[in-house]
């Protein structure tokens, strides 16, 4: 994740990305709040955009190379 130019982190502009197309893949923490990240889950089945699952919102935040826990992260399109 840390490898990607361009990505999202956090729900509001993970969110953004996907109601605008410009994402490829979005990641969310096996241990996120449901209610907080079924939304973005909703438009991205349909969007067909693939929604892989991680361990924990702690390692998703070491993942896009920030110091605190993360819910919600994008890879977007260049």
């Amino acid at each position: 994740m840390d490898t990607a130019s361009q990505k999202t982190v956090g729900l509001k502009q993970t969110l953004k990305a996907v109601e605008k197309n410009q994402v490829k893949i979005v990641y969310i923490a096996q241990n996120a709040d449901q209610r907080v990240v079924q939304p973005v889950v909703e438009i991205c089945k349909n969007k067909n955009i693939p929604v892989v699952q991680v361990e924990s919102m702690k390692s998703l935040g070491r993942a896009c190379s920030i110091d605190v826990e993360c819910a919600v992260a994008s890879v977007v399109e260049e």
